[in-house]
């Protein structure tokens, strides 16, 4: 229980909130994004900051990152997932956990070599795009750090879809991303069955109905397969910090080990005994992190 108490109270007792400075991006494809950013516009060191599922910059480690990270010498970009800056989208597209695409353009729109930190969903996305990337990342990202990243998505899906954690985590997700799904179809008809999807109470319904189909996979066990970053571990050369608590309750310990065992020597793995889901404690969660990037 107390990976359940570390991930809820950091979540319902956040870092006060952060003044950004906004800016809107067009996309190749006609769409945009919004990239929040926080800290002086003439810092040396950039840090790129990726959010979690439903996330934003106002989530409560992006406040934290955003107060920490410009008083040790970064000014942090905190580009949102589409859909979740506050505004609903031009195109149906959304977003999903291997977007290693949309990432790869985002990191390219920045003056190289940045640092970056993906959390949760976004550490999937940024774990699995250095590992594709390899050496070319190199020119890229400096270091990278992913927090609390769900290496094995099947896994993470299994566990977040049994028990407590489906009546209280996978209910609180789905809360927002089937209105979000649903007023799509209202703008793109035919997208997907809206009886099914309003039906839907698991990840594995929702993602096989609308996230796999609608960004190109077969469906919910090839999107999760395909999207897992564990299996990229062994490919990055960026030096990296993959930092996860063995009592998350989004990734079960014996899942973590299993899929972060063949990391490459530029991988650092951190997996301390407690911390939740991206549940550690505040200041120390910080400090690690400004030590990793500075060393």
């Amino acid at each position: 229980m107390i990976g359940h108490w570390q991930t809820l109270s950091a979540a319902l007792f956040p870092p006060p909130a952060v003044r950004f400075q906004r800016e809107r991006w067009e996309t190749p494809d006609g769409d945009f994004i919004d990239v929040d950013f926080a800290g002086a516009a003439g810092a040396t060191r950039l840090m790129v900051l990726l959010h979690g599922l439903e996330g934003c910059s106002d989530s409560h480690y992006a406040r934290l990152l955003a107060q920490a990270l410009p008083v040790a010498g970064w000014r942090v970009a905190i580009p949102h997932w589409r859909g979740c800056s506050g505004e609903a989208n031009r195109k149906p597209r959304a977003y999903h956990s291997g977007d290693t695409a949309e990432f790869d353009w985002i990191v390219r729109r920045f003056e190289s070599p940045v640092d970056a930190i993906g959390i949760s969903l976004g550490g999937n996305v940024l774990l699995k795009w250095l590992g594709e990337r390899r050496a070319e990342a190199k020119a890229l990202v400096r270091r990278a750090a992913a927090v609390s990243a769900p290496l094995d998505l099947a896994a993470a899906g299994a566990a977040l879809d049994r028990g407590f954690n489906r009546l209280l985590y996978t209910r609180m997700f789905l809360s927002t991303l089937k209105p979000k799904s649903l007023a799509q179809l209202e703008r793109f008809p035919g997208l997907f069955d809206r009886a099914k999807l309003g039906a839907s109470r698991t990840f594995r319904e929702f993602d096989d109905l609308y996230t796999a189909p609608l960004h190109g996979f077969r469906g919910v066990d090839h999107y999760w397969s395909a999207s897992s970053s564990g299996p990229w571990l062994e490919r990055i050369e960026v030096p990296t910090l993959v930092l996860n608590a063995r009592n998350d309750p989004f990734l079960p310990e014996q899942a973590l080990l299993a899929a972060s065992g063949k990391a490459a020597p530029s991988v650092l793995l951190e997996f301390p005994r407690t911390g939740g889901h991206v549940g550690f404690r505040s200041a120390w969660l910080s400090q690690r992190l400004i030590d990793f990037f500075r060393a």
